[in-house]
């Protein structure tokens, strides 16, 4: 065989296998996943019982778009509609890798603010140079489109959340995500007002990292011995460890502002911890319940599993012993971002009596989700627990309310004061003389 035809054939091939790769999928395997999913979210859920989705025609629309032929992707994005119905902020479908590495968003960070999105920061590379993407712009459009249409008809529909806020905050925080190596016009409005539009491109895979990821715990030493701890995760035992060895003694230190407004991660037990630091007696934790499913109740004419449930014995969380106790002021802020085993520091803070919580209502989705496996490397995850104040109060779907309510302003955000933080400095200074 000539070589130019060789190189065709084997280009060809190629092809070829990069398209089996991607898709993996059948039609009955499409139509497994929805019925998984339709059937786990059905039955598994504990944390939005009041939901109003319609499971039943749920089921047979995700059948039925199953059964045509598309992408391995168009049908996760099918997968992950059906998961949003849930109302539930940790409820989501996780693809093999191979998928994920499909997706992708530009290195943009954004935040919401009065439910309009805004660019924080950026990660600098040879696109960003040439865009010059200003921080603090607000995206006026996307592709054209008002955002808040964006959001609200493309964005909304595949992401969950319990409350409206948290919904809207995780949207925008997405809203920027799809097939990686596609590129995005976006409209921004500066600071000073001027409009300009800037090309973008999806690379960022969501299988690398995130370039403008922060780490999971931070400390910002301000005047008057007062101490900010940021946390954003909860998940790996190693914040315990840092939040340690900064505060070996808490010498010089007279009070701590724990922000928690970007906190997330599923390690309740994390964060007790850090709580166990902070008093020298017993405190207690969430109160956790679950579904019991005893279908053959129906056939007593009894309630089943939906009005049926099994509490937890409640967490008590002793005082640590290896380390001194910090007895000074202790605020904690917390926003609609504020989810997992975030909420349930909030909401054990607040049985503590150790101090107020100010800023935002947060997520209402608290403690560690339920991963189920489903097939071909495909799972989902969702809240199967309700976690509730030490009385029986629950707070989830609801979250965990601020003593002290101190809403995000897009003027306050544009001027760069940070009113919550402000608020709680004033709640632990000692005033003058």
């Amino acid at each position: 065989m000539p070589i130019r035809g060789l190189a065709i054939l084997v280009v060809c091939v190629g092809l070829t296998c990069d398209r089996l790769a991607s898709q993996q999928l059948s039609a009955p395997d499409r139509e497994q996943l929805v019925s998984l999913v339709w059937s786990h979210a059905r039955e598994d859920r504990a944390a939005t019982l009041d939901t109003r989705a319609d499971w039943d025609s749920a089921l047979a629309g995700g059948l039925r778009l199953a059964a045509l032929p598309q992408s391995d992707l168009l049908c996760y994005r099918r997968l992950r509609r059906i998961a949003a119905l849930l109302d539930d902020g940790q409820a989501d479908v996780a693809p093999p890798a191979p998928i994920r590495s499909r997706m992708a968003r530009p290195p943009l960070r954004l935040v919401a603010v009065e439910r309009r999105p805004f660019i924080l920061d950026y990660a600098t590379n040879d696109e960003m140079r040439v865009a010059r993407p200003e921080r603090l712009a607000e995206i006026l459009a996307v592709q054209g489109i008002p955002a808040e249409d964006w959001i609200r008809d493309s964005i909304i529909p595949e992401v969950g959340g319990a409350t409206p806020a948290s919904r809207w905050e995780r949207a925008i925080g997405a809203m920027l995500d799809g097939e990686r190596g596609t590129a995005l016009h976006l409209l921004l409005r500066l600071p000073g007002g001027e409009q300009r539009g800037i090309s973008v491109t999806r690379s960022v895979s969501w299988n690398d990292r995130w370039p403008l990821a922060d780490p999971a715990i931070g400390f910002d030493s301000l005047p008057d011995g007062l101490v900010v701890v940021r946390i954003t995760a909860f998940n790996d035992a190693d914040v315990v460890q840092q939040f340690d060895r900064a505060f070996a003694t808490f010498s010089g230190v007279h009070a701590l502002i724990f922000d928690l407004r970007d906190a997330r991660g599923a390690r309740r037990e994390h964060a007790y911890q850090i709580l166990a630091r902070l008093t020298s007696d017993p405190f207690a934790g969430v109160v956790r319940r679950t579904r019991e499913y005893r279908p053959g109740l129906r056939a007593l004419g009894h309630p089943d599993s939906a009005a049926t449930w099994y509490t937890l014995p409640p967490d008590t969380i002793a005082p640590r012993t290896d380390r001194p106790a910090f007895r000074g002021p202790v605020v904690v802020l917390i926003s609609a971002r504020t989810l997992g085993a975030a909420e349930d520091f909030a909401a054990s803070f607040r049985s503590m009596s150790r101090g107020v919580i100010i800023g935002e209502t947060s997520a209402g989705s608290p403690g560690e989700p339920l991963s189920v496996s489903l097939l071909k490397n495909w799972s989902l995850e969702l809240s199967a627990v309700r976690d509730a104040f030490s009385d029986g109060t629950s707070f989830t779907g609801t979250g965990v309310t601020p003593d002290v309510p101190v809403p995000g302003t897009v003027d306050d955000f544009l001027a760069g004061k940070d009113a919550a933080l402000e608020r709680a400095r004033a709640y632990v200074t000692p005033p003058h003389e």
